[in-house]
């Protein structure tokens, strides 16, 4: 019985660091979307229906918000399969990104670039 109880806690150990790493994001103080590193996520105007509509050099500028092979929807977080294969987070049915010219977190450079960029909420 003390082993069982033992082993449940070292499962239970093992997976809370693994289930913190698949979160997509999360919110900052004044509600934006950011990645696990602060860094401001953004919404494409131009994708619908749950697809991606920046591929090949759009995507370098604006890199998807990557989601492992194996993950799930969480909430209001659903996966995406990208034209290429990959996967990509979604918040409530709009594909993420980052921008490339954002340098450190809190920035949101990429807000509103070109009318069709907007920091995710």
């Amino acid at each position: 019985m003390i082993r069982n109880a033992l082993l449940g806690l070292v499962m239970a150990a093992i997976a809370l660091p693994l289930a913190a790493q698949t979160m997509p994001a999360m919110k900052a103080s004044d509600g934006t979307m950011t990645d696990a590193k602060g860094m401001t996520l953004y919404v494409f105007d131009k994708d619908s229906g749950g697809k991606s509509a920046c591929n090949g050099p759009c995507a370098a500028n604006w890199p998807p918000l990557a989601a492992p092979a194996d993950a799930g929807a969480q909430g209001d977080w659903t996966v995406i399969t990208r034209d290429d294969g990959s996967k990509q987070w979604a918040y409530k049915g709009k594909p993420v990104y980052r921008w490339s010219k954002d340098a450190k977190p809190g920035d949101k450079t990429g807000d509103n670039f070109n009318n069709v960029w907007h920091v995710a909420h």
